[in-house]
C-alpha cells in the first residue's frame, strides 16, 4: 500500500470543445467574462484577461467571478469527476473542491475563449500501480488493509490531464 492520495484532473474548455456540457461552459463563462471584463474595464480599453491583468487593479478577481457561471453545470455532475473513467469506462472519482481559471480570453473574439476546471477528488488508498492504472479504493482503508480485510477496489487509468495532488504515506504497524 502507497497511501492515502487525492488526484486532481484538469479539464481544459474551448471553442473546440465538443461534449454538449463543454459547449454550455464555454459559453456562459464567455458570456460572464464579457460582461465582468466591461465592469472592470468601462472605456473598453483592453481587450484580452492579460491585458486586463497587467493593467486593472483587482482584475485578478475575474476568475472567481466569472466561475460562477460554471456553478449549476458542476452541480450536474453530481459530484463525480468528468472524464476520468475506471477500468470499466464508468465514470466513479467523487469530488467535492473545483478551482476555476481563465486560461485565455478576448471580449472580442469568443474562439479564444479558453477556460480551465481543476477537479481535486476526494480522499482515495492508493494501494498499487498495475501498468499504467493506479489500484485505488475509495476513502481511507488504510487500516482495513492493515487488519487484512477485504476492501472493494476499482483501476483507474493514469491519462493526461490526471495527477497525484496530494500523498499521506501509510505507516505500516
Amino acid at each position: 500500500m502507497k497511501g492515502l492520495i487525492n488526484l486532481c484532473y484538469r479539464k481544459v474548455i474551448d471553442a473546440s470543445s465538443q461534449k454538449v456540457w463543454d459547449k454550455f461552459v464555454f459559453d456562459d463563462t464567455y458570456m460572464e467574462f464579457y460582461m465582468k471584463a466591461q465592469y472592470f474595464d468601462p472605456e473598453g480599453k483592453y481587450k484580452t484577461l492579460p491585458e486586463l491583468l497587467n493593467n486593472v487593479p483587482n482584475a485578478n478577481q475575474l476568475h472567481g467571478m466569472v466561475s460562477t457561471a460554471a456553478i449549476g453545470y458542476l452541480r450536474q455532475l453530481n459530484d463525480i469527476v468528468p472524464d476520468v473513467t475506471n477500468a470499466h469506462g464508468k465514470l466513479r472519482l467523487p469530488f467535492k473542491r473545483f478551482k476555476f481559471e481563465i486560461v485565455h480570453s478576448h471580449i472580442q473574439n469568443k474562439a479564444e475563449h479558453k477556460v480551465a476546471i481543476y477537479f481535486y477528488s476526494e480522499p482515495l488508498t492508493w494501494i498499487d500501480t498495475i501498468g499504467d492504472q493506479l489500484l485505488i479504493a475509495y476513502g481511507d482503508q488504510r487500516e482495513t488493509l492493515n487488519k487484512g480485510e477485504e476492501v472493494e477496489t476499482d483501476l483507474i487509468a493514469l491519462q493526461p490531464y490526471v495527477s497525484i495532488s496530494s500523498i499521506q504515506k501509510s505507516i505500516i504497524a
